[in-house]
């Protein structure tokens, strides 16, 4: 798998197919790899790699924080992750691309939306997080990272990130167990940072990311100057709500919400929805079940 080195951290991509670039940013909050991330559950079956390469060039890569990419102690934001997967772009030497988000991986979506409209064709947002429950669950995690770390220590924050290396699955691990199991000079570089600056950017990292029930990416002052195209498939459950999807389509000038209920959302109506807002004119390949 290639790398490239964005803004000094370690980025694992891969690059698949011909056509139209399509950037593709991950569900699964925090624990998002290439090699696990698109058979998320939010996508009922559809596989993403193997329905939409003959359609697009796909750019999929893990995250900063997440998968085989690495990461760096500061107080992480939306913007941050933006910047990153714009960084992504420049390094292939993409002007723009569309951008498939899935659950969290919308969130990113938005934040570029925001902050680098340009390099955006569309926004293809399949099941946005937010609402109270995502708000909760995202801080109640950090929170609880917190209290572990402070009555147990660094150390033993390593070591069960070592076992773990997924922070939205086991927080106890934090925000940055993948790059700790994977990367041993950071892991050790960890453990020696002060504890009390460390928890201060752990709730940095919290109220940045959940601040409130909108959906998580943007503000709703940036939402409402998006001007980029964006098709948006709601999800039906506490954190992938309804409602949601709803604000979005409200706010953003050029949203248009997929009239698709859960039960009409699989691999085949996926991947339509998808090649239908990229306005792709070849005939939709059905996705492979799971």
């Amino acid at each position: 798998m290639p790398y490239a080195v964005i803004d000094g951290i370690k980025t694992h991509y891969e690059v698949r197919g011909e056509g139209p670039p399509l950037l593709m940013l991950a569900p699964v909050g925090f624990d998002d790899s290439i090699s696990r991330r698109w058979a998320d559950r939010v996508w009922r079956g559809f596989r993403p790699l193997d329905a939409l390469v003959p359609d697009f060039r796909l750019i999929v890569y893990d995250r900063r924080e997440s998968g085989g990419s690495g990461g760096r102690i500061e107080p992480l934001t939306w913007s941050l992750f933006a910047r990153h997967a714009k960084g992504l772009l420049d390094h292939l030497g993409i002007e723009d691309a569309f951008l498939l988000g899935g659950c969290m991986g919308c969130s990113v979506a938005l934040s570029l939306g925001a902050h680098f409209p340009e390099r955006c064709r569309a926004l293809l947002l399949h099941w946005p997080v937010g609402g109270f429950q995502w708000l909760n669950r995202g801080r109640a995690n950090c929170d609880r990272h917190i209290a572990f770390a402070r009555e147990h220590g660094l150390q033993v924050v390593a070591e069960r990130s070592r076992q773990s290396g997924f922070f939205w699955s086991d927080p106890e691990s934090g925000p940055w167990s993948s790059v700790i199991a994977s990367n041993s000079a950071f892991a050790e570089s960890f453990v020696r940072q002060d504890l009390d600056h460390y928890l201060q950017v752990v709730a940095q990292c919290r109220d940045n990311l959940f601040s409130d029930t909108l959906p998580s990416g943007a503000t709703g002052e940036q939402l409402t100057d998006i001007n980029v195209p964006a098709f948006i498939m709601p999800g039906d459950d506490a954190l992938h709500t309804t409602s949601c999807a709803q604000v979005l389509r409200e706010l953003m000038p050029q949203a248009k919400l997929s009239s698709l209920r859960l039960s009409q959302q699989n691999a085949t109506t996926i991947a339509k929805w998808i090649c239908e807002s990229a306005a792709i004119p070849r005939a939709v390949r059905p996705g492979i079940a799971a």
